[in-house]
């Protein structure tokens, strides 16, 4: 069983930065088809940063050139640098994963039912 488990989560002042992690567990090779998405009370979630297939990445247009997704297969570990942090950046993220992978970062990212496996979730306060 594939297990996402999510860390790095805080609160910092606007313009600061985090970065967060996800390692992955319960799966023999590397997860092609991963991103981040966050969720705040009462909304959708919705997608922040996503790679799909082909290595193909995405981002929300509120974070493109704020964040930055990475993935190191050899530690089976996800990646979100988030720098100059806004106010509303203040949701929780969660880590996902869609296996098997089959489409672009840009779907993904738009479909967050169709992810099949999601962390815990990890909070992120960003305060003026």
């Amino acid at each position: 069983q594939v297990q996402l488990v999510e860390s790095g989560g805080g609160s910092v002042q606007a313009g600061g930065s985090l970065r967060l992690s996800c390692v992955v567990s319960g799966y023999t090779h590397s997860i092609d088809c991963m991103g981040w998405f966050r969720q705040a009370p009462g909304k959708p979630r919705e997608g922040v940063a996503v790679i799909g297939s082909g290595g193909t990445t995405s981002y929300a247009d509120s974070v493109k050139g704020r964040f930055t997704i990475s993935k190191d297969n050899a530690k089976n570990t996800l990646y979100l640098q988030m720098n100059s942090l806004k106010p509303e950046d203040t949701d929780i993220y969660y880590c996902a994963a869609v296996i098997p992978c089959f489409r672009p970062s840009s779907w993904l990212l738009l479909h967050p039912l169709s992810v099949n496996h999601w962390g815990q979730g990890t909070q992120v306060t960003v305060s003026s």
